[in-house]
């Protein structure tokens, strides 16, 4: 398992600064229905950036099954582009540190809606993936990707999930 901190650094970072190349983006036509490459193109930059590390993390541990590789990239296209940088960040803390944490960020302006997006943001990413075309075995890695149903891909999806 992955350091915490190390780990939400690492992305905070990314957020700030990583990118989609084009050769990335133009790769995609060539696995994806036209819808899928548009429900990408709907995710916050940060979120594609992770998405594409996810896919990479999962072919490097050998898996090519078509369905965990669309679930990898797609997993936070719930999220949408209204999540700002600081309500993840008061997510994650309040994710790690607990209920005091969390009410205190609800208080906050925006946090609560913000909070309640992520809450459920793996329903509505595998509700959105249904939508653009997806197979319903890609939407349930979605919706489990916390607490995988699929013992071998699901927790592969996890895997990738944390170490991206």
């Amino acid at each position: 398992m992955t350091a915490w901190w190390p780990t939400k650094v690492r992305q905070f970072f990314r957020y700030i600064f990583g990118r989609v190349g084009a050769a990335e983006r133009s790769e995609l036509t060539g696995w994806l229905t036209k819808a899928q490459v548009d429900l990408f193109d709907s995710m916050h930059r940060a979120d594609q950036r992770h998405g594409l590390d996810v896919v990479r993390a999962l072919r490097s541990a050998g898996h090519e099954d078509h369905d965990v590789l669309v679930a990898g990239l797609l997993h936070d296209c719930g999220k949408g582009r209204k999540v700002a940088l600081w309500h993840r960040v008061g997510w994650s803390l309040a994710d790690h540190y607990g209920g005091f944490v969390r009410r205190s960020f609800v208080r906050l302006p925006g946090f609560g809606r913000a909070f309640t997006t992520l809450d459920n943001h793996a329903a509505t990413s595998a509700a959105l993936a249904l939508a653009a075309g997806c197979t319903p075995r890609c939407a349930d890695l979605i919706r489990h990707q916390a607490d995988p149903a699929d013992d071998e891909l699901g927790i592969a999806l996890r895997l990738a999930d944390e170490a991206s």
